[in-house]
C-alpha cells in the first residue's frame, strides 16, 4: 500500500507541479489544464480511494461558481460515483403549494401503526439538485429502514432566494400532517427528518420550526449529513483548517451563500444559521446524528451545532469520517468510505423505528 501510495503522489506532483509558460503555449496549454485538482498539501490528508477516483472522475469537471449564472448549469453537475437506487414498492409524486415532494415506499405491509416516515432534503447548495438527485440515498433509507421515504422538491436560488426553501420545508410538515396517514398510511408519532449539506440545513430548521410553531408531529431524529449551521463561515474562522479541500471549496461555498442570501443582513437568522437558534428551540429537538466529513470546509460548524445541541440536553452523536471529502454521500458506488456513511444513517434510522 505504501509503495501504491508513493507512486500516485509522484506522479500527481509531476502532474500538476507548476511551471513557466510562456504567452505562445499558455492559450494551447489552458484546455487541457485540470480544472479541480487536488492541492498537493491536501493529497496525503485525503482517503486514497477518493483521491484516485477525483484523478480519474472530477478532476476535469468544470466547477459551477466558475460560469455565468444559467439555470442549465444545473443540468450537468451531479456528483458522479453514486449506485443505482433500490427497488421500492411505489413512487409517488405530491403537490405542495409552490413545489412537490416525491415519496418512496417500500415493498411488504406497513406495520399495524402505519408507515414510519424520513423527510429528507437533498443538497446543492440551494442551488442545484433536484428530487431525484439524491435517489439512492432516500430509497436506501426506505428499503433498509423499512419506512416511507419522502424527497422535498424545495424551490432554488438565485431564482428562490432564501426564505422560499424555508417556507417549502415548512409546508412539507404541514402536508404530511394533515395528509400523510390517509394518503402514505404513515405514523406521524414516528417521523425522523434529514438531509444533506444545505438540506441538512434546512432539516434542521424544520425541526426547529416545527417546535416553534408547535406542529402536531412527533419528531424522533434528526439525520444530518455534512449539514450547513453557520453562514458567517469563512477561511478566517472555521473553514481555515480545509480551506484547500477539494470539490467544495470556499469559493464554491460563497457562491452557493451568496446565491441563496444575498442580503448579509440574514446570515445571523436562526432559520438560515441554525447555530444561532435559541436555546429554548435548541433544547426542544429529537435525538441527533451528525455525519461530519474531516476534510470538508463545513466540519468545524457541524461539530459546533451537535455541541450546542449537547449543551441544551439534546442527546447526539457526531461520526467523524476521515479522509473524507465533502461529497462522499453520493459516491457509495464508488468509495467504501460512502458506502459506510448510508449503512450509519440506516442503522440510526432503524434504531429509532
Amino acid at each position: 500500500m505504501r509503495k501504491k501510495w508513493r507512486r500516485m503522489k509522484n506522479h500527481l506532483f509531476h502532474r500538476h507541479r507548476p511551471v513557466l509558460l510562456t504567452s505562445s503555449i499558455m492559450a494551447e496549454n489552458t484546455a487541457t489544464q485540470p480544472k479541480q485538482p487536488i492541492h498537493l498539501n491536501m493529497i496525503p490528508k485525503l482517503d486514497p480511494e477518493y483521491v484516485a477516483f477525483h484523478n480519474e472522475h472530477l478532476i476535469n469537471l468544470t466547477p459551477p461558481h466558475t460560469l455565468p449564472w444559467d439555470p442549465a448549469i444545473r443540468n450537468g453537475v451531479a456528483v458522479p460515483g453514486a449506485s443505482e437506487p433500490l427497488k421500492v414498492a411505489k413512487t409517488q409524486d405530491f403537490d405542495l403549494p409552490h413545489t412537490k415532494f416525491r415519496a418512496f415506499t417500500p415493498e411488504g405491509q406497513a406495520p399495524s401503526g402505519g408507515w414510519p416516515l424520513f423527510i429528507f432534503f437533498h443538497g446543492g447548495g440551494w442551488t442545484l439538485g433536484n428530487i431525484g438527485s439524491e435517489t439512492t440515498f432516500t430509497t436506501n433509507m426506505a428499503v433498509r429502514a423499512n419506512c416511507v421515504a419522502i424527497s422535498v422538491d424545495y424551490r432554488l436560488a438565485p431564482e428562490h432566494p432564501y426564505p422560499a426553501a424555508v417556507d417549502d420545508a415548512v409546508d412539507s410538515l404541514r402536508w404530511v400532517i394533515e395528509n400523510g396517514p390517509k394518503e402514505l398510511g404513515i405514523d406521524l408519532t414516528k417521523v425522523a427528518i434529514g438531509g444533506s449539506s444545505s438540506g441538512g440545513n434546512l432539516a434542521t430548521i424544520a425541526a426547529l420550526k416545527a417546535v416553534e410553531l408547535k406542529l402536531p408531529i412527533q419528531l424522533v431524529l434528526q439525520l444530518l449529513i455534512v449539514p450547513v449551521t453557520d453562514n458567517t463561515s469563512s477561511i478566517n474562522n472555521s473553514w481555515k483548517e480545509n480551506q484547500l479541500t477539494p470539490w467544495l471549496s470556499p469559493e464554491r461555498m460563497l457562491w452557493f451563500r451568496h446565491n441563496y442570501l444575498p442580503n448579509e443582513a440574514d446570515w445571523t437568522k436562526w432559520d438560515a444559521s441554525p447555530i444561532f437558534a435559541p436555546s429554548d428551540l435548541v433544547a426542544k429537538l429529537p435525538r441527533t446524528w451528525i455525519a461530519v466529513a474531516e476534510r470538508d470546509i463545513l466540519n468545524n460548524e457541524g461539530i459546533s451545532y451537535g455541541q450546542k445541541l449537547k449543551d441544551v440536553g439534546v442527546s447526539v452523536e457526531i461520526e467523524i469520517y476521515r479522509g473524507a471529502p465533502h461529497p462522499i454521500m453520493a459516491m457509495d458506488g464508488a468509495l467504501a468510505i460512502g458506502r459506510k456513511m448510508i449503512t450509519d444513517a440506516v442503522t440510526t434510522l432503524k434504531s429509532v423505528f
